[in-house]
């Protein structure tokens, strides 16, 4: 494999822009057998479903548009994150440099655990069989983050990373969310469900001080591997972005 082409996106984007050019990354990778590890944010803050969540039922989106809260759809599967104080990462890369679903999922994990625990925080990963909040597997509905799911990202036994994944052809698209401040209240006050318990923390609550974008990225590049080639996305959004702007794709479920 080719040496992995880390972009660190300078400004933050609108959520289809995100996700369109997480589709593109994730197109070229099956296309040219290329890496990807982009590090990137949101401007303005973005509620985001997984691809097949019914958000439809779980969601109020008369609250939503109320409140005027952005909203997209991934690509990935998963469920509903509130993006704003974050890193958000997106791995797109062959399957064949990391294999099954779980060992990808692992290896990916394994090493932003890396990343953070060089910070200073006490980051492991969750125990495969049975989380640590004592939940055999997360709810079915409910905030991304209102429990993990084996493999995930742990500080102090509650969810600092919240990931998706998706596979096309013979490429792998992983990305998610690290958690640098704030919280997730907003995904259940605008829920139709009971509010799940809460089951993130931030790397401000794990340091005790504020972490901003730029020292979690230049953590994520130094953990990652030791071939990499900087870049900086300049180019405009894809087409696809407009299927990522249409809300018939948005609330199709």
């Amino acid at each position: 494999m080719a040496p992995w082409q880390v972009i660190i996106d300078p400004v933050g984007r609108p959520g289809p822009d995100n996700m369109a050019i997480d589709q593109e990354l994730l197109e070229e990778a099956d296309r040219s057998g290329a890496a990807f590890l982009r590090l990137y944010r949101w401007d303005p803050p973005c509620l985001s479903f997984g691809r097949n969540e019914p958000a439809a039922a779980r969601y109020d989106r008369e609250a939503l548009e109320r409140r005027g809260l952005a909203v997209v759809r991934r690509p990935t599967g998963g469920r509903a994150v509130w993006h704003e104080h974050e890193v958000t990462y997106a791995v797109a890369a062959p399957i064949a440099a990391f294999g099954s679903l779980r060992e990808s999922y692992r290896t990916i994990h394994e090493r932003l655990a890396v990343a953070l625990r060089s910070l200073g925080a006490d980051a492991s990963l969750a125990d495969r069989l049975r989380s640590p909040l004592g939940t055999a597997r997360p709810p079915v509905f409910g905030p991304c983050f209102s429990a993990p799911a084996g493999g995930e990202v742990l500080v102090h036994g509650r969810k600092v990373i919240g990931s998706a994944q998706v596979r096309r052809g013979a490429a792998l698209l992983q990305h998610g969310s690290i958690l640098l401040d704030g919280s997730q209240e907003i995904v259940s006050a605008v829920s139709r469900q009971q509010s799940a318990l809460r089951g993130e923390t931030t790397l401000r609550e794990a340091l005790g001080r504020p972490v901003g974008f730029e020292e979690v990225a230049d953590a994520i590049v130094r953990a990652w591997c030791d071939a990499v080639t900087l870049n900086t996305l300049r180019r405009p959004p894809p087409p696809c972005a407009a299927l990522y702007s249409d809300p018939a794709w948005t609330w199709r479920r």
